[in-house]
């Protein structure tokens, strides 16, 4: 059987068990809930005037040209640039990525890739 807001112990806000205070599962195929602490059943009633919304959102098709132009940009990156000459091309902009490879007191490992010819070189700091 289940009860109504008015028999619960204390007043809670909208979605709240009005016996223990544990926030509520969603309703049930019955239109009820069973609160997962106490184990009380409530009706509806229980979550007031709360309503829950989805929405979808779709992104365009020009979301995707976008991002295609981005890529095919003059510099093509794997991560943040800077300046930073490459030993095989001598082009001064290359992308960085770093990891922590060694024990947590020493420094991290940077790995740079040039961003006109792909040439990789690490650098441990």
């Amino acid at each position: 059987m289940m009860a109504n807001n008015n028999s619960s112990c204390f007043i809670t806000a909208p979605g709240f068990c009005p016996d223990c205070g544990s926030v509520l599962p969603l309703l049930d195929e019955r239109g009820g809930v069973t609160c997962y602490t106490c184990k009380r059943e409530w009706d509806s009633e229980v979550f007031g005037d709360m309503k829950m919304i989805h929405t979808i959102l779709f992104n365009t098709k020009h979301t995707y040209a976008s991002a295609k132009e981005v890529e095919d940009s003059d510099d093509d990156a794997d991560g943040p640039v800077v300046e930073r000459q490459c030993p095989q091309c001598q082009n001064d902009k290359m992308s960085y990525a770093t990891l922590q490879l060694r024990s947590a007191d020493e420094g991290q490992t940077v790995f740079y890739t040039c961003t006109k010819c792909k040439f990789k070189e690490t650098e441990n700091s």
